[in-house]
């Protein structure tokens, strides 16, 4: 049975157990054309959510990362809610495709909200592990936004939930130590791969109403 994820999580490239999360993901919903984007994926390599699929099970993609140098393989793009659906254009990514991975520690929710025209089949992307689970909150957008290694960064799990739902997404898990949540196209939800309550699926479990933050700037309840 599939149902168990928890059973599936397995990893060769990626920091927690997304490599075999994903595999199993696929295995249960099919693919259409094996293609992924992953931003930001740094080297493409190491802590990818992407690389084992591109290197082991011969998917093609785009990486991209928004800081300097890249590696050959890993193209330089700075990615917003502005240029997110040109970059995909010019960059060739099909209107439908099967993975997106999101990881860029600030505007994640902003990112993914602009995605409109383009819709891939499954979203693997990071969440802020520094809410109770009912709290839908996410920070202000910013174009120039770059993490400072704070816990200013970033939307709740709550809040990617929601926002999941408005664009026809389910949370179907999270990693169990790396803050991963996986969504799915609701349409393609099977009795393995069912859509899950925040509480069921959240791997962190924190007593803190808001992330640690000196500078005490504002979040925005979404």
């Amino acid at each position: 049975m599939f149902g168990d994820l928890r059973a599936a999580e397995r990893s060769v490239y990626s920091q927690g157990g997304a490599d075999g999360i994903l595999e199993r993901i696929f295995e249960t919903v099919g693919t259409t054309n094996r293609f992924f984007v992953e931003f930001g994926a740094k080297d493409g390599v190491e802590l990818s959510n992407t690389a084992y699929l591109r290197l082991e099970r011969g998917w093609s993609g785009l990486l991209m990362e928004g800081e300097t140098p890249v590696v050959p393989g890993v193209v330089n793009e700075f990615v917003t809610a502005e240029n997110i659906e040109d970059i995909f254009s010019r960059r060739k990514v099909p209107e439908r495709f099967d993975l997106l991975s999101i990881d860029i520690d600030g505007n994640d929710y902003w990112v993914w909200k602009a995605l409109q025209r383009f819709r891939p089949r499954a979203v693997v992307i990071e969440y802020n592990i520094h809410f109770q689970h009912h709290e839908a909150w996410t920070v202000p957008y910013d174009p120039e936004r770059h993490w400072d290694k704070s816990g200013y960064h970033g939307a709740s799990l709550a809040a990617l939930q929601k926002l999941g739902k408005q664009k026809g997404y389910s949370l179907i898990y999270t990693d169990s130590w790396v803050p991963n949540a996986f969504f799915v196209l609701s349409e393609l939800l099977t009795p393995e791969l069912r859509d899950l309550p925040v509480a069921n699926v959240a791997g962190w479990t924190l007593d803190s109403q808001r992330p640690p933050d000196p500078e005490g700037r504002p979040w925005i309840r979404v």
